[in-house]
């Protein structure tokens, strides 16, 4: 598990660290009202996106909405982004703020039920059964700041200094959160495995 999460995580970085100029790019193609831009940037970003989103509100068609949403807020506000070498801190801002504002209006739906866990995820992060797996025990078992940390850092491919920085935490609050998250996770998937 712990092996899985590492090599997850790194090849997530690899690829967000190279599209980083790729994004921004799309960006400045969006501010111009260009749709293919705005279509390349979903299919490059649609994974974090959905599971950031996911990770907050604990559903899928609240996540679904938000991430519908957040593409219209992205095309509407492109003209107002100003690069700093962080496309993606930018666009994930605005999925915790859609998130926080559906929170808000007390428009949460249910969280997801065993069966719904169940079906086939439209937003499939990769295909691959064990992140699947990780998001469901994530959903499950973990406190929502364990679990925005656990999906920043697989998922979306951030540095834990990143992780504090965009969650407004202490380095030392992520890290030993990480660690207690992978420890709970090792022993969710240990358990079911016994059970399974």
């Amino acid at each position: 598990m712990l092996l899985f999460m590492a090599i997850t995580a790194e090849n997530q970085k690899s690829r967000t660290r190279k599209s980083d100029k790729g994004l921004d790019a799309l960006l400045v193609h969006i501010a111009d009202s260009d749709k293919e831009a705005l279509s390349v940037l979903y299919h490059q970003t649609k994974s974090a996106v959905y599971g950031f989103a996911l990770s907050i509100l604990r559903n899928q068609p609240d996540a679904e909405d938000v991430m519908q949403d957040v593409y219209v807020k992205i095309y509407t506000s492109a003209k107002s982004y100003r690069s700093e070498g962080k496309p993606m801190a930018w666009i994930l801002t605005i999925v915790r703020n859609q998130s926080l504002m559906l929170l808000r209006e007390g428009k949460k739906t249910e969280p997801l039920s065993d069966e719904r866990k169940d079906l086939a995820d439209p937003h499939d992060f990769t295909g691959e059964r064990n992140d699947r797996i990780m998001l469901e025990g994530a959903l499950t078992i973990l406190t929502d700041e364990e679990r925005q940390i656990v999906l920043l850092y697989s998922v979306v491919g951030y540095k834990h200094r990143e992780i504090a920085e965009f969650m407004k935490l202490p380095l030392s609050t992520v890290l030993s959160k990480y660690q207690r998250s992978l420890s709970k996770l090792k022993k969710h998937l240990k358990e079911d495995d016994l059970h399974g």
